[in-house]
């Protein structure tokens, strides 16, 4: 069996950015400046409302940590292992399941799931953060596991989704994504289609709907394609989990598109050319994307027609944008939270915290952010 071959992003990047050799005949890379911070008027702002931190993570590792929250809790990971729950600012429980952590943490159903890069899978009981039980995969994880109707689904970095039963850690199923050569390191979070239905995104510019309670296969459709010569520059990896909104599925790759799937006959509405490793953000009139360049792009979500673009983040190594209320906000390497209107594009307010803008999620009406220096903060808008 053929392991795909999941590459850092500063290898994949080499296909934007090769400009000659270096005098130990390797590649010398040179990177675009960044673009300063724009000068802006602040009309709008959001409210921190909780913090934590952790160890820094890995400053070249595609590690999806996230904070999680359920019933009022926050759940938060460590890379050196520990994971911690707060009530408010007390912290509830800490455990230590492993000696290094790599995904999570996801909380649903009573359990919080974390994993690490020797394929340890981890289920600790939410309220007392006692070990429930400990699988052994065969491959790393880094992104964190969805959790929905009795399973636990996780994807191994060799392409191999498990689905164990929430409670007893018994395997239930497994699928196998079929092999790629090339893949930018790190696979797309699972996400959820419909109550039985979740969401696989491969690096081969498939997206695969499994049947969540048995893992059959109800359909598989490419959403991006790409005509570059050589490995690197053919490398088409979705790596942004689709987001799902109605009957439509949006997903972004590297290298490829911005797609937009009708899930009820697996039919392309549109796709437009872009290149990504982030989840697109959307709401019921646009589709938004930060492209791997810094340019964000608004494009209709019904026709796909580009509705504005703005280019003064370039290459500032945008996060994932969300859409938070009547607002749009992007983070970048420097730790600004850029707060954007939806409508123009324009840069209405920002935000600081500590360390690269890793992940932005919207739940429950409030913004989780994680760094890479190990910051985990809650905000509201003002």
């Amino acid at each position: 069996m053929k392991n795909i071959v999941k590459v850092p992003f500063a290898l994949a990047i080499l296909s934007l950015a090769l400009v000659g050799c270096s005098s130990k005949g390797g590649i010398k890379v040179e990177q675009p400046k960044p673009n300063p911070l724009p000068k802006i008027q602040v009309t709008q702002g959001l409210q921190q409302v909780f913090s934590t931190s952790v160890s820094s993570s890995p400053k070249d590792e595609a590690l999806h940590y996230q904070l999680d929250q359920h019933d009022g809790v926050y759940y938060s990971i460590d890379p050196d292992g520990e994971v911690i729950a707060f009530n408010g600012k007390s912290k509830l429980w800490k455990a230590r399941p492993a000696k290094t952590l790599s995904a999570g943490v996801s909380v649903a159903e009573g359990v919080a799931i974390v994993a690490n890069q020797k394929g340890q899978l981890f289920a600790l009981d939410a309220k007392t953060g006692q070990l429930l039980w400990q699988q052994q995969l065969i491959a790393s994880v880094l992104s964190p596991s969805l959790i929905q109707q009795g399973r636990v689904v996780t994807i191994a970095n060799d392409g191999t989704v498990y689905a164990h039963d929430v409670h007893s850690g018994q395997l239930i199923w497994t699928f196998r994504i079929p092999d790629t050569s090339f893949g930018v390191r790190g696979y797309a979070a699972p996400s959820v289609i419909d109550e039985r239905t979740v969401a696989i995104a491969a690096s081969n510019a498939y997206v695969y709907a499994l049947d969540i309670i048995t893992g059959a296969s109800r359909w598989q459709r490419r959403v991006a394609v790409n005509d570059g010569r050589g490995d690197i520059r053919r490398l088409v990896d979705i790596d942004g989990a689709p987001v799902v909104i109605g009957s439509k599925m949006i997903s972004v790759s590297y290298q490829g598109q911005v797609t937009v799937l009708d899930v009820s006959n697996q039919k392309v509405l549109w796709s437009e050319n872009a290149s990504s490793l982030k989840s697109p953000a959307v709401d019921n009139q646009a589709v938004y994307v930060a492209n791997a360049n810094g340019h964000l792009v608004a494009y209709d979500l019904y026709n796909g027609r580009k509705l504005w673009e703005n280019d003064e983040l370039a290459y500032r190594t945008l996060s994932n944008p969300m859409i938070f209320g009547q607002v749009l906000v992007v983070g970048d390497y420097q730790g600004v939270l850029h707060v954007i209107d939806p409508t123009t594009g324009r840069i209405t307010g920002r935000e600081k915290v500590s360390g690269g803008v890793r992940t932005l999620r919207v739940e429950d009406n409030l913004l989780y952010v994680a760094t890479s220096k190990g910051q985990f903060s809650v905000w509201q808008n003002r």
